[in-house]
């Protein structure tokens, strides 16, 4: 080989990693692209291929369904770039059929040249093809044909690629690009006209422009400077809101998850700052609403049993527990209720739409653990869940108009979210009472109970040597079935218990609770304080004969020949249970120094005495109960993620550590009989 042709060889090997490299950088801007565009919430399917196609999204004429845009013969495998730029700008696709504007082509029809090019080199080099044909649209004939959108594209459609303003900076012009253009967000916020045109594609055509509108039964709210838009948040929050889903003032639901869990998590910390920058800029079109201001009136009467203001019934039963008395939630699991903007909007409907029909946070790649859920409320009665509402949008400083039953039986029928008898996933056979069904005569004293049972620490502290309260172990006011309910545990004393080797009543079980789970001391057996909590959980238990077994009344059933691992449970406790309950098992405390989770260990928790001190009983709680507020079903969203080996070893993991003895663990299994998990 000459010198010459070695020269040559070595720069024919550089240029072409140079063009190597060329590519693979156009690759990833154009995956970007993809990100920012959202290409895969409307042309991926749950459980389908990526970008395959097959979403079904309802129109007022029929449903039309999301096409495949994978690299193969029945996707846009045949596309030219040319011809792929056009469907993408133009809504005309290859064979010159018009798009249904469903796709969004007039805010692409802003994307730049580079952008598409990038876009196109991503779907043709780095998506998988997957043959899936297209399914046709559901829309009737003669509303089927398209060539009337033709005129409807000459009319609403066109626009020109994105130009930068040159009266703003680097950082609002990008902003604005990624808004009108690439992200679309006037899709879904910006109201449509007559002929389902966006009113305003920018916010130089006008205040419309993002000033919020309805999307599938929800509301997607206002991004300008309106009190119920953006007019409270700060960049920082907006930012935070789009790569998680969440944020101090709300959380992500409806469809708005989907944006998060393909777009918004993939966007650049520059590219988000620059969405919140433009955002920020635009003004506000409504009135400003009343300033919402702390108050405590519905604090103090949540927190001193007194329910007699509208709502405030219904929202002790079902919502106190996540949002909590003072409707502040917890910061990035349980959102805030006082003063959020999506409780105060003038329209209702999308409150009335996810208490209806529960809803999913956001699934992020850093913060999967985080993916809490509002379960469904579609067993409540209409009356019931418009007092709830009214309630939640006057309280707490919340100055909004009441809401209607009828308000909500739209809702319900528009949303097709049929009424049920119990909550999804509850068995059939598990039916305790409502709180606002308390027989007058006894109410006082029945409420008074499961106040005790529910907020014990606080009530009963010369009792309480723990964090705990009762209902940390026999949740929702004993009402959950699969968490030691307290439903027909009446009928269920006397009966003998082989820890004490006697027979034991009612009385003496709780007592055993306050001694043991609470690390307290014995609540007088004939006290005022005793005598509500038994009527209350006598008044659960009305229905139920004696004797009677029923689906829910237990914890789950563990199999003990299961070996724990104790190194795996860490793990699983790490990834599932620590975001709850702190890394070191310490619980997490609101801003008054209660509890909001549990401590698991440590001083604060349970003693060795407690029954969820040994690996077989708690991992039965874990498995039917943990991590809560991760799914639709029940009246805590449980998700039932755990297998029974996860549960047995993650029991295993947190059960043994450190944590309070029991002196009178002397006196236990008097007749034998000792479990082999025993921690003594």
């Amino acid at each position: 080989m000459t010198l010459k042709s070695a020269l040559l060889g070595a720069v024919a090997l550089l240029l072409s990693h140079a063009a190597q490299a060329d590519q693979t950088d156009l690759v990833a801007a154009g995956r970007a692209v993809a990100a920012a565009g959202d290409c895969a919430a409307c042309h991926s399917i749950e459980g389908g291929k990526p970008y395959a196609g097959g979403l079904p999204m309802k129109t007022p004429l029929g449903t039309i369904y999301s096409t495949n845009i994978t690299p193969s013969a029945s996707g846009i495998g045949e596309m030219s770039e040319g011809e792929f730029i056009r469907a993408v700008r133009a809504g005309v696709a290859k064979d010159g059929h018009r798009l249904y504007p469903a796709m969004p082509f007039p805010s692409y029809a802003r994307m730049t040249d580079t952008d598409l090019h990038a876009l196109y080199a991503y779907f043709m080099q780095d998506v998988a093809p997957v043959e899936q044909p297209n399914r046709a649209s559901d829309i009737p004939w003669p509303l089927s044909m398209r060539w009337p959108l033709a005129f409807w594209d000459r009319v609403f459609a066109g626009a020109q690629p994105f130009t930068p303003s040159p009266d703003h900076d680097a950082r609002w012009n990008r902003g604005a690009y990624l808004v009108q253009a690439a992200g679309h967000c006037g899709a879904c916020h910006t109201p449509r006209g007559i002929a389902f045109q966006e009113k305003a594609m920018s916010d130089a055509d006008g205040a419309q422009f993002l000033a919020g509108a309805g999307v599938n039964g929800w509301l997607a709210k206002s991004l300008r400077g309106d009190t119920d838009g953006l007019a409270s948040w700060s960049e920082p929050d907006i930012t935070e809101f789009l790569r998680t889903g969440r944020n101090a003032h709300t959380a992500a639901f409806g469809e708005m998850t989907e944006v998060i869990t393909h777009s918004g998590q993939y966007l650049s910390a520059e590219d988000l700052a620059s969405i919140a920058h433009y955002l920020k800029s635009l003004s506000g079109n409504a009135p400003a609403a009343a300033v919402v201001t702390a108050e405590d009136n519905a604090t103090a009467a949540l927190r001193s049993g007194d329910f007699s203001r509208a709502g405030a019934t219904v929202y002790g039963e079902y919502c106190i527990t996540c949002h909590r008395a003072d409707g502040t939630g917890y910061s990035h699991i349980f959102p805030a209720l006082a003063g959020n903007t999506a409780v105060l909007s003038n329209d209702p409907s999308q409150l009335a739409h996810i208490t209806l029909a529960g809803g999913q946070m956001a699934a992020t790649d850093d913060a999967a653990q985080l993916r809490f859920a509002m379960p469904s409320f579609a067993q409540l009665p209409d009356r019931d869940v418009a007092s709830v509402l009214t309630f939640v949008r006057s309280a707490w400083g919340n100055h909004a108009a009441a809401v209607t039953a009828d308000q909500v039986a739209a809702m319900r029928k528009q949303a097709a979210i049929p009424m049920t008898d119990r909550p999804a996933g509850v068995p059939a056979s598990f039916n305790p009472p409502h709180d606002t069904d308390m027989p007058a005569a006894q109410a006082a004293l029945i409420m008074q109970g499961k106040r005790l049972l529910t907020d014990t620490k606080r009530l009963l502290p010369e009792y309480v040597g723990s964090g705990l309260n009762c209902t940390s172990c026999h949740l929702g006011g004993g009402k959950v079935a699969f968490a030691s309910p307290f439903v027909g545990l009446s009928q269920a004393y006397p009966s003998y218990n082989p820890r004490a080797g006697r027979e034991v009543d009612l009385r003496e079980r709780i007592n055993g609770c306050f001694l043991r789970s609470m690390n307290g001391k014995e609540v007088p057996p004939h006290s005022r304080e005793m005598d509500a909590m038994v009527a209350y959980i006598d008044w659960l238990s009305a229905s139920v004969p004696k004797g009677a077994k029923f689906e829910g009344k237990s914890l789950p059933v563990i199999d003990a020949k299961l070996v724990p691992n104790s190194i795996n449970g860490q793990k699983i406790y790490g990834q599932q249970c620590a975001s709850c309950h702190g890394d070191q098992g310490q619980g997490l405390k609101d801003a008054r120094g209660e509890y909001v989770f549990p401590p698991l260990w440590g001083d604060d928790s349970f003693n060795i005495g407690a029954g969820t001190a040994r690996t077989y009983p708690a991992a039965a709680f874990v498995l039917g109960n943990m991590p809560i507020g991760h799914g639709l079903n029940g009246l805590l969203g449980q998700g039932g993620t755990l297998t029974p080996q996860e549960a047995v070893d993650v029991a295993e993991y947190f059960s043994h550590q450190p944590r309070p003895d029991f002196p009178a663990k002397v006196d236990d299994w008097p007749k034998g009989g000792k479990p082999k998990d025993s921690r003594y």
